[in-house]
């Protein structure tokens, strides 16, 4: 086995140093970017719903209305994935099969 020459252990002590001090280098950055947010998020309230406690919405509301908008629940547009697909326009052009995907 021939030994290897003083030049070519030099560059590879070199390239190893320098891939080992990249590593480091990049994961303080990368740890201090990604712990930074989360603490900044935790700090931060998040911003208050607009109101909607006029007497005149109020007087049209159902007290389960009010309620589920007090305790977060009520969901306008038909719920949080958003209005429902099950009009008649809609079911006319559907098959039986994709109706009975859409269900599950």
């Amino acid at each position: 086995m021939r030994a290897m020459s003083t030049s070519r252990i030099a560059f590879a002590s070199a390239l190893v140093g320098a891939l080992f001090i990249g590593g480091v280098i990049g994961a303080t950055v990368l740890s201090n970017h990604l712990i930074a947010p989360a603490s900044a998020a935790t700090a931060s309230q998040s911003p208050s719903p607009k109101s909607n406690e006029a007497a005149s919405h109020e007087a049209g509301e159902s007290t389960a209305h009010e309620q589920a908008e007090n305790n977060g629940t009520f969901h306008p547009d038909g719920g949080p994935n958003g209005p429902s697909n099950e009009t008649s326009a809609h079911e006319a052009g559907e098959s039986a099969a994709r109706e009975a995907a859409e269900k599950t």
